[in-house]
């Protein structure tokens, strides 16, 4: 009997064997005339693909409307031919100053494919950005009394030497000799000379490149405390005798302001200097300097070239052996608030000065919308609603484009979120009938989690914004465009941008959030108020009308 049993079992044991042994055949016989699709190449290091990207050329995505033929056939070509190219001078300028000459730590990039792609979907948006016909309008021709400075008119030979600019063979400083040709003249320079009535650069600026280049990578010679202000600054000097003021990392980049600290007591961060450049340029203001990141040895490039005694005593190296220093400031220079290497490396931004002030004076404005900067008492315009009415006729906003000018700034401010905004300057050759100059952004970004709709008050309590900033915005809040997607890109052609993204991803994200509220915010003006938009675009406001 229990042979039996044992001689059946073992029959159907190779049974099933001998069956599945055959569905495995069967199986891979099916199989093989299946044609697989061979897997996705790998994609090239990261650096090589931003460099393709940023030297591509890219189709405009233009707006939907009416379109003016001739206008778009006679001027738009040679625009956005001349757009291309400085976007991509621009970016070859910063890539080249990333890869040369700075001693960057960490050079392999670490961030991931997702942040990669968006920097790439983002540099197709920017060059578009810049293609689009709201970037390229024309401008008639600048007239001479329109220059901030003017090169003196070609002499005779005798009386030559008395045009040139000669060296004062300091030590560490080029002995150079500049004439009235432009050719002589170093970037920054160039860039004095460039400033107009109506803007700090032009649109494509061929100088824009060696400029930026020259601040990430040029030798520096001298470093000064600069007089003034709430914290330390460095007035650094160049071999060429430019000069750019340096603003140390004081705050990490994903870590936020403290929402227990006034706006009066926050730190100045060198990251929201470099961002707020590429925000103004990004909006079509151009009123900001030119701005840099930069990796400095805080030995070699500060300590041993610095004739300030007032910073030099205040080195020391720390428990940890970070090299630091600290200055003399109203706020946080001190050893508790001291700047310090990693152990001697230290990132920065380094923003190009102006021209001197005895060449070409600027006037202070107080801002009619000032905060109290007091803990308990309010301004005059957080209390009375129809404050605006009254700045409407006052001198110099009663006329003229200042007060619109002055909401260009307002957006920019709230934007970022920066509430610091107490004066502003212009260039008094040109009396009120110029644009504002968009300085000291330190405290800007330090918030990306709340928003400050204070910022907004003169927007909203004077409903007035002119055309083509109206315009810009409704443009870069399509997908197409979008603020976040473009600041991203431009913010990853500088060099700082090799160490860390300049802005983390909460704050780019904030960014589309707060253009959303300074959209809907003139909507809510246009439905109570029917002259809202100021119409510095007459000629060409029927040639784009964008959607959205």
């Amino acid at each position: 009997m229990m042979r039996r049993m044992r001689s059946r079992s073992r029959t159907i044991c190779l049974s099933l064997a001998f069956v599945a042994v055959f569905l495995y055949l069967l199986l891979a016989l099916v199989s093989l005339p299946i044609h697989h699709q061979p897997c996705d190449p790998l994609l090239p290091p990261r650096t090589h693909v931003l460099r393709d990207l940023a030297r591509a050329s890219y189709t405009s995505v233009g707006l939907s409307g009416p379109t003016d033929a001739t206008h778009g056939d006679s001027s738009n070509k040679g625009a956005n031919k001349g757009a291309k190219g400085h976007v991509r001078a621009l970016s070859d300028g910063l890539l080249s100053a990333t890869e040369g000459k700075m001693n960057m730590p960490g050079g392999e990039r670490h961030y991931g494919t997702d942040r990669a792609e968006s920097v790439a979907s983002g540099l197709s948006k920017l060059e578009a950005l810049f293609d689009h016909p709201l970037y390229n309008m024309p401008s008639p021709p600048t007239p001479e009394e329109d220059w901030l400075l003017k090169v003196k008119p070609k002499i005779k030979a005798s009386e030559k030497s008395s045009q040139m600019w000669v060296s004062a063979s300091k030590e560490g400083y080029e002995d150079v000799q500049w004439n009235s040709s432009s050719t002589s003249h170093p970037p920054w320079l160039r860039f004095h000379l460039g400033i107009s009535r109506w803007q700090l650069y032009p649109r494509r600026d061929p100088n824009m490149a060696p400029l930026t280049e020259q601040l990430a990578t040029q030798r520096i010679v001298s470093a000064v405390q600069k007089s003034g202000g709430t914290q330390l600054k460095l007035v650094m000097s160049f071999p060429n005798y430019g000069q750019a003021m340096f603003k140390p990392m004081k705050q990490k980049r994903d870590e936020e302001t403290n929402y227990n600290l006034y706006y009066f007591s926050d730190f100045e961060r060198h990251n929201a200097e470099i961002a707020a450049f590429h925000l103004d340029r990004i909006l079509g203001y151009r009123r900001i300097p030119p701005v840099v990141g930069r990796l400095v040895d805080v030995v070699e490039e500060i300590k041993r070239v610095t004739t300030d005694r007032k910073v030099a005593r205040t080195f020391f190296t720390s428990p940890v052996g970070n090299v630091c220093f600290y200055g003399q400031c109203s706020y946080y220079c001190s050893t508790e608030h001291a700047v310090c290497g990693r152990p001697r490396k230290l990132e920065g931004s380094l923003a190009v000065m102006l021209p001197d002030l005895s060449l070409a004076s600027r006037r202070s404005w107080r801002s009619p919308w000032r905060r109290s900067y007091s803990r308990s008492k309010l301004a005059k315009w957080e209390s009375e609603p129809d404050y605006c009415s009254t700045v409407k006729k006052t001198p110099p906003y009663n006329k003229g484009t200042r007060l619109v000018d002055f909401i260009d700034l307002v957006i920019l401010d709230f934007l970022m979120s920066n509430m610091d905004r107490h004066h502003y300057e212009t260039f008094e050759k040109f009396g009120n009938n110029t644009f504002l100059l968009h300085l000291d952004n330190g405290r800007a970004f330090g918030r990306h989690s709340k928003d400050e709709p204070s910022i907004l008050a003169p927007l909203e309590q004077c409903c007035r914004i002119r055309r083509t900033t109206w315009l810009r915005l409704r443009l870069l809040s399509l997908p197409q465009y979008r603020l976040s997607d473009v600041m991203r890109a431009s913010l990853s052609h500088d060099p700082l941008h090799s160490v860390a993204p300049l802005l983390s991803e909460p704050h780019l994200a904030a960014l589309d959030r707060r253009l959303k509220t300074v959209l809907e915010t003139v909507s809510q003006c246009q439905e109570r108020d029917d002259d809202v938009i100021f119409d510095d675009m007459a000629s060409l406001k029927d040639t784009v009308t964008p959607v959205g």
